[in-house]
């Protein structure tokens, strides 16, 4: 069974007393399964798309990098009228018809 280290989650050898990665002392409380990964706000994802949404920053956040590029693209090149685009993205984001990240995980409250 793996062992990860309980400041940073880097997967460790069973008989290591320090964290290759981060050199952090390990313990008792050692966990033996990986971590939880925290998924993106589904509030600051909905927020950025609301008010920064033009210049596609939500999309950033949730890991569309070539979305949030076309969005600023497309900002420009309309001047600015593209960037309804990014607030229609951003009720959608609020109301839960997009509700996964880039990778695919689910937005968290």
């Amino acid at each position: 069974m793996a062992k990860f280290c309980i400041s940073c989650g880097a997967q460790m050898e069973d008989n290591q007393q320090f964290c290759p990665s981060c050199g952090a002392a390990q313990n008792a409380g050692t966990t033996t399964a990986a971590p939880a990964q925290e998924g993106k706000s589904k509030m600051a994802a909905g927020l950025l798309g609301l008010f920064l949404g033009a210049w596609g920053v939500h999309n950033f956040y949730l890991g569309n990098t070539g979305r949030g590029v076309a969005q600023i693209l497309v900002t420009l090149v309309t001047c600015g009228f593209g960037g309804l685009w990014g607030f229609i993205e951003g009720i959608l984001i609020l109301t839960g018809s997009i509700n996964t990240d880039a990778d695919g995980r689910p937005l968290v409250q």
